[in-house]
This record gives structure tokens, C-alpha cells and sequence, in this order.
């Protein structure tokens, strides 16, 4: 569909994690195919993707709990397949948190300065610091069955936080809590890593997560990497028909392609001659292609004068109408009463 966007190289001291042709295998199974990408110090990355894309699985190599069958991971510059998890400067908030249950939250959030052993006399002070970063001021004396979900959460950020990791790894953390509370703590992740400028990598399936909080996107799909681009970019121009279709609403149209010129496209689908965007450099006239339409890109009216600023004018016999609150659903099973541009 769209080709994917092209990256602005960045210094190569200026880059906190590249991951160079990383494949994992389980078997005869690949999990993750010859992932390669550069991530800048200070950003906010998701790797979205549906269950078993091997979002996971990448996430896990980054981590070191899982090292890869092929390629190669340098975090800071430096290799890192040969190095343990707890040596590579990494915080992590994991799907289960895995916080102490018999700690408090001050002790939880203590728990990797005293395990890095760090001057005893400085880590309260240091807790304190990191429990008012999450909005935990004054809870640091309470148990953790005496926290709600969303508290328990800032309590793990804290903890992943408080030692000043080189790299913020997120697993899906968010994905047991209500709608209401995802959104917030959504918002929260983000605040917090503007604030700190940590370099993060979030794991998660949820699109609007991925495009609410991040600075870039990589989205996978069978193992593969299919597109890594802003968010915007990933929405706008997706790399595929994959990427279109999991990203967003979309309606793909069938048609060939009547002419090209630079960056646009003339198809005719269905009796209709659409203007579009031309991707890629396979386009030619007379080809079958497929087209995109993202659905808030879809104006109705009972009179062409009123859509006369779109390009793209076409006249339906309407079949059906379904009303949900404020969004439309139309599907013409009839041919057009006129097709028009």
C-alpha cells in the first residue's frame, strides 16, 4: 500500500539501542525475523503488533532474558548478548509487575538500590524522590494489597526508575487495568518519561496506546517488522495493507491503476475513477492495485454542492444505514446512480 517512511539518520553516539538482523528460533519456528532498528537516547518507542507477531519475544532479547539465535543487540554502543540482564542498566515494568507482596512501597521501590548496594544513607531520601515523581507521595508506608491498581502500577514505575536506568523496557503493563485507568496511566507514562527523558521501549496490541504515548512505532506482524516510523506516519502512510488494516479503521477498495504522476495515482474501482496517493515505484497503468480509505476520510451528504472542496465526489443508492451514536456504517450493494469526479 504505502511505502514505509524514510529515517533520518541519527549520530551514531546519539543512538541508545540498535538491534542489527536479531532472529529468534524455537524449534522450527521463527519468532522473530532479521529485526533490525536504531532507537535515539530520550524517545519513546511501541512495538505494536497482534498476539504472537514476536513483539514479546524482541522485547525479551532487548531485556537479556531471551538471547537471539542470529544478529546482534548494542545498547549505548556497546554488544550486549554476552552480558546478563541485571548488568545492563535496564529498568523494567512487567504485564504481572511482580511486586513484593510482604514489602512495603518504599521498600519495593528500595529494593534495586540495596541490591546495587548503594550508599545506605542516601536511598530514602532517593525512595522519597521517586514515589512524589508517580504522584506517591505519603503512600511509601503502605503495603501493596493496600493500593489500587493504578497505585501499584506507579509503584512498579518507580522501582524500574529509581537506580536511573540507561533504558525504560514496558510489557504490556497496562493491559490488566479498566479503559478509564489504561487511559490515565497511559498519560502517565508519558509524563514521566518526558520529565526523566529515559529512553523507552513499550511492548503492547493496543493501537491507541501506541499512538497516544509514543514518538515512534514499530509495528510486526509474523515475526517481521513491518513498518518503524512516528506515529503519524505509520497512520497516514502505512507500510502495507497489514499495517493499514491494523492500524485504525479501514476500507481497502480492489481497482487498477488508470495513470501515476510524482506522488498521485488515478484508479478506477467499481465503475468509479479515484485520485489517491501512488506508493512505492511498482505502480503502473493498466495494474491491479489496492487502495485505502480510512473511514474519517469519508464524508456523507444528501448533495454533491456540499462536499464541492473534496476531490473525490461519487454519487450511491443507499442500501443500508446503521446509526451508532455518532458514527455511520453504509454498505451499497447496488450500482451507482452516477460516478462523478
Amino acid at each position: 500500500m504505502v511505502s514505509a517512511l524514510a529515517e533520518n539518520r541519527v549520530p551514531a553516539d546519539l543512538i541508545a539501542v540498535s538491534v542489527k538482523d536479531v532472529g529468534m528460533r524455537f524449534g522450527d519456528v521463527h519468532a522473530v525475523r532479521s529485526a533490525s532498528f536504531d532507537l535515539p537516547k530520550g524517545k519513546f518507542l511501541t512495538i505494536l503488533g497482534p498476539s504472537g507477531s514476536g513483539k514479546t519475544t524482541l522485547l525479551r532479547m532487548i531485556a537479556g532474558f531471551d538471547a537471539p539465535t542470529s544478529g546482534e543487540i548494542y545498547i549505548s554502543g556497546q554488544p550486549v548478548s554476552a552480558v546478563p540482564p541485571h548488568l545492563r542498566a535496564i529498568g523494567m515494568v512487567f504485564q504481572k509487575l511482580a511486586l513484593f507482596p510482604h514489602m512495603t512501597a518504599a521498600e519495593n521501590v528500595a529494593f534495586p538500590l540495596k541490591m546495587r548496594r548503594h550508599d545506605a544513607r542516601t536511598i530514602p531520601a532517593k525512595v522519597e524522590r521517586y514515589l512524589e515523581l508517580v504522584r506517591l507521595g505519603g503512600y511509601g508506608s503502605r503495603r501493596i494489597n493496600e493500593l489500587s491498581g493504578g497505585q501499584q502500577q506507579r509503584v512498579a514505575i518507580a522501582r524500574a526508575l529509581v537506580f536511573e536506568p540507561d533504558l525504560l523496557l514496558l510489557d504490556e503493563p497496562l493491559a490488566a487495568l479498566d479503559r478509564k485507568l489504561r487511559e490515565e496511566m497511559q498519560l502517565e507514562f508519558r509524563r514521566i518519561q518526558k520529565e526523566l527523558g529515559v529512553t523507552t521501549i513499550n511492548v503492547t496490541h493496543d493501537q491507541r496506546e501506541a499512538l497516544v504515548v509514543s514518538d515512534e512505532v514499530i509495528v510486526m506482524d509474523g515475526g517481521v517488522i513491518q513498518q518503524k516510523a512516528a506515529p503519524v506516519g505509520a497512520y497516514r502512510s502505512p507500510a502495507n495493507a497489514f499495517v493499514a488494516n491494523f492500524i485504525g479503521v479501514t476500507n481497502f477498495i480492489e481497482g487498477k491503476v488508470v495513470s501515476v504522476s510524482g506522488p498521485s495515482v488515478q484508479v478506477e474501482a467499481h465503475g468509479r475513477t479515484l485520485s489517491g496517493v501512488a506508493v512505492g515505484d511498482a505502480l503502473a497503468a493498466g495494474r491491479p492495485c489496492s487502495g485505502a480509505i480510512r473511514a474519517e476520510q469519508i464524508r456523507i451528504a444528501a448533495s454533491a454542492d456540499t462536499l464541492s472542496g473534496l476531490e473525490n465526489r461519487h454519487g450511491w443508492h443507499r442500501h443500508r444505514c446503521d446509526l451508532r451514536g455518532r458514527a455511520h456504517r453504509l454498505r451499497d450493494q447496488s450500482p451507482p446512480a452516477s460516478a462523478t469526479r
